[in-house]
């Protein structure tokens, strides 16, 4: 029997998690993709394919807010509302939030709660 590396196993519940994940017109997906360095969050309308708007790290508007680099969940607090303010302006109030086969935790619920405080239901 052979052992999954990190890498490994976070890509095969990734597949898992898109198998049933599906962002349509009338609620899109919010996509949330970490790196050892940043954190992005994507809202995706997989009908159309194509993303409605998108956040992260490395944004002018937040790289120079932030006083530590992208990886802490500060900047991830400050993603997850920007995200879902550029939502809340296209007229986007309810998504499907999809992790991205990232553990619910540290970064990614800090990014999820700071959407949901924001405006954006899910």
């Amino acid at each position: 029997m052979t052992t999954l590396s990190k890498k490994q196993q976070t890509q095969k519940r990734h597949r898992r998690l898109r198998r049933h994940l599906i962002g349509t017109e009338q609620r899109p997906r919010l996509a949330v993709f970490r790196s050892n360095n940043h954190i992005y969050a994507q809202v995706i309308n997989d009908d159309s394919q194509n993303t409605l708007c998108s956040a992260s790290t490395l944004d002018k508007d937040l790289k120079e807010n932030l006083k530590a680099n992208g990886s802490s969940c500060d900047a991830s607090i400050a993603v997850g509302s920007l995200v879902a303010k550029r939502a809340l302006a296209q007229g986007i109030k309810q998504v499907i939030f999809d992790r991205g086969g990232n553990l619910y935790h540290g970064r990614v619920k800090a990014l999820a709660n700071a959407a949901r405080e924001a405006g954006l239901k899910f």
